[in-house]
């Protein structure tokens, strides 16, 4: 390092000050680019003496000595500057050694530190590299605040992503949010800015002041942080992640024995963690994720539910946007308690035999100042131009997806959730709207890509590579996509040329379905079509037969005030017979929670569901049915084992509009396990109805929606039917039914009764 000698007058003495006073004012304002060039130990000459040099900025420092505790020897620092720049010459020492810092304040309090700036960086080389190339896959153990030991010294290391940044500094607790203080180093052309703060414990509330090169500067939390405060001040908060103890090790067994077993039986409950339900006895707080994890296994257990969906629990600040503008990517939110505390939720659930969906929100993210948003004071996360980084619709902005370090942390936020809490799939959020430029824009609002197309080609490489790593990391984790277009091999292979899910959402069965059933059935005979087009493409793609929370928002109604009737013991029947055909159907299935006991409100994100309602007929007959078609979905395999296998369907009847009625078979390969289901959405009663069937023998009611049990009235077929030798549709045989009003019935066939 070069020293220049400058006189600064203290009281009556003087001082040749080594450090320039260009040097001292760029430090002391915080605008220095290399504070390690200037801070901590170095060699240098000074009144034709060599030695080292050692320099701090320390805040509440009256004095400072710097100290050899090896050799024993103390060195008082001369002080620099009011706010606390000291130096010192060292005349007789040529080699660095592991110094202490003497520290009195000005209280007279004597205290020894650490200096930050002597520890070497906590990143290497190569870490650097593979980040910049787009392919460090756990970057999120090296960018944010990590616990670290340095040379034997226990600390915290910081790391942040920052390439056009001309100064940045750490604020925190511990320097009064001082930019001054905590100057970072900068790692060269990786764009990264780095500091080890040795003696900071987790816990510690911290944010990056960032300054660009037209020297603004800005405050912002941490793009990696783990933890972090509720709003207003959303200040990043050092957390250890790793230090819950799982016991989950059966279930993690289980499920990688299960990776390539994708056809299995998966009912999904769908949760919003905040207004599932709350503590009516405190104010109607919400509950926390140690208070939520027991009774929500006890519920699915109850109904028979395979997983939990949860909506984004990643940090946001607007709980109006449900988790899905999310400003800590890598936070569990502090809403329901710490990251600990949401790995016991997870691992609670594993250990009651339930597995956890996550929504994931790779697609967008918010402008919120503190946040991703021009970050560095360029558009770094996120497109410059508006026609590519501007969402219409939200309000939010696009991730730079073609850009290596923002593909890189979208690859790593994905793997950290799988990592650190063990989650057991993926859910991604709004991929149509990653997958088209042209995604709800006009003529002249978006930019075609470099073949003159409107697919986003750089989105749908960062999907592919997304979905390959977290298969190769974690077998046996899904990865769901809502997709709502028709965009080609969602959940096929990318070796074939698919985006690489394992399932899609079935968003055409949803519109079809829910469009007829919201039809008084005076005019279903006329839309019998939306029951039977979505044979049509089923098996293009693995699909979720889902009723998702966007169906009970935004003026929709219910699931229950969705059905064509007027009274609600018509609408319960409507929303049973809905719902067999829905299990029967081929699908994994997804239902939103307050559908399962036919809640009467639109979902509300501020309260809690209308629980008292399971004491009345209609709706706990709802949940009732709920509940015993998920055991008889993953009892049969029929079923659950045989939802992607396309000659695992049959119609029987699908051309009975007049009477609003269809009629399948679910059956497995060999053909000699099957399940007949037949819808009927009218009002009356039909009597003698008779239905082809491929066998003869006796086909047994197992399910009958119009069950007293579930609130119907009880008519049905006694058990069940014989076969009669009357040809019909084909088949030598048939069966004369009671189809009861609105109703779903479903026989399993023996050949003997």
């Amino acid at each position: 390092m070069g020293c220049s000698s400058n006189v600064l007058y203290k009281g009556h003495a003087t001082y040749t000050m080594i450090l320039s006073v260009s040097d001292l004012t760029s430090l002391m304002g915080a605008r220095h680019a290399s504070p390690h060039d200037l801070l901590g130990m170095h060699n240098c000459s000074y009144q034709k003496k060599r030695g080292l040099v050692v320099r701090v900025v320390l805040q509440d420092a009256a004095e400072c000595a710097v100290v050899d505790p090896a050799k024993q020897e103390r060195w008082p620092m001369e002080r620099l500057d009011e706010a606390g720049a000291f130096e010192v010459f060292l005349p007789r020492r040529r080699k660095a050694f592991h110094y202490q810092l003497e520290v009195k304040s000005h209280r007279g309090d004597l205290r020894t530190i650490h200096d930050p700036y002597r520890f070497l960086p906590t990143l290497s080389e190569q870490d650097l590299y593979l980040f910049n190339e787009g392919n460090e896959h756990r970057i999120y153990e090296k960018l944010g605040a990590h616990l670290r030991t340095m040379d034997g010294v226990a600390g915290v290391g910081f790391a942040v992503w920052a390439p056009n940044a001309s100064q940045v500094s750490l604020l925190g607790n511990f320097n009064q949010w001082d930019g001054r203080y905590h100057p970072m180093r900068s790692m060269g052309a990786s764009g990264v800015w780095e500091l080890f703060v040795p003696g900071l414990v987790e816990g510690e509330y911290y944010k990056y002041q960032i300054r660009d090169q037209a020297g603004n500067t800005q405050i912002k939390t941490d793009p990696y942080g783990t933890h972090f405060e509720a709003p207003t001040n959303n200040a990043s908060i050092v957390c250890d992640t790793r230090k819950h103890k799982w016991a989950d090790q059966a279930w993690m067994d289980r499920r990688r024995e299960q990776a390539s077993q994708l056809d299995r039986p998966m009912s999904i409950y769908e949760v919003h963690l905040g207004s599932w339900r709350r503590n009516p006895d405190e104010g109607n707080r919400q509950l926390t994720y140690r208070e939520l994890a027991p009774q929500l296994a006890d519920y699915a257990v109850e109904l028979g539910f395979t997983h939990i969906e949860i909506m984004p629990v990643a940090e946001h600040p607007f709980e109006g946007s449900w988790g899905y503008q999310v400003t800590g990517f890598f936070a569990p939110t502090h809403r329901f308690g710490t990251p600990e505390d949401f790995a016991w939720f997870v691992d609670h659930l594993h250990q009651r035999g339930i597995g956890i969906i996550l929504d994931w929100v790779p697609a967008h993210f918010p402008r919120d100042s503190f946040a991703l948003a021009q970050f560095d004071g360029t558009h770094l996360y996120e497109h410059a131009d508006p026609r590519k980084g501007a969402h219409m619709d939200w309000g939010t902005l696009i991730f730079n997806y073609g850009r290596n370090e923002v593909r890189c942390f979208l690859i790593a936020n994905a793997l950290a959730w799988l990592d650190r809490y063990h989650i057991d799939g993926l859910r991604v959020d709004a991929v149509a709207s990653m997958l088209y430029l042209d995604y709800s824009r006009k003529a002249g609002e978006w930019v075609p890509n470099q073949y003159g197309g409107r697919e986003n080609l750089e989105a749908i490489d960062f999907l592919k590579r997304t979905n390959q790593l977290v298969h190769e990391y974690y077998p046996g984790v899904m990865m769901i996509a809502e997709e709502s277009t028709s965009f080609p091999g969602v959940s096929r292979p990318v070796e074939t040329g698919g985006l690489g899910f394992d399932y899609k959402w079935n968003m055409g069965w949803m519109h079809d379905t829910l469009s007829y059933f919201s039809k008084e059935s005076a005019h279903r005979k006329w839309h019998q079509n939306d029951l039977t087009f979505g044979m049509l493409y089923q098996y293009a793609e693995n699909f979720v037969t889902v009723l998702s929370h966007d169906e009970v928002v935004h003026g929709k109604a219910s699931m229950l005030f969705k059905m064509g009737a007027w009274h609600i013991p018509e609408k319960a029947a409507n929303l049973r017979a809905l719902y067999a055909h829905m299990w029967m159907w081929p699908g994994k299935k997804l239902l939103f929670m307050g559908g399962e006991f036919a809640q009467s409100h639109e979902w509300d994100y501020q309260r809690s569901l209308d629980w008292h309602l399971c004491q009345y007929p209609d709706h706990a007959g709802v949940r009732r049915l709920v509940g015993d078609l998920n055991r008889l979905y993953t009892q049969e395999s029929v079923l659950g084992r045989n939802d992607l296998n396309s000659t695992g369907f049959q119609w029987l009847a699908c051309y009975d509009n007049e009477a609003s009625v269809i009629a399948y078979l679910r059956l497995n390969a060999e053909h000699c396990e099957m399940l007949a289901v037949v819808g009927h959405f009218t009002p009356v009663v039909r009597k003698n109805y008779r239905l082809s069937v491929p066998r003869g023998g006796m086909w047994r009611e197992v399910l009958n929606t119009n069950s007293e049990f579930y609130g119907g009235s009880g008519l049905g077929n006694g058990g069940g039917c014989h076969t009669e030798p009357v040809a019909a549709d084909g088949h030598g045989q048939s069966i004369a039914l009671t189809l009861p009003p609105y109703a779903t019935l479903v026989f399993k066939w023996s050949e003997s009764g």
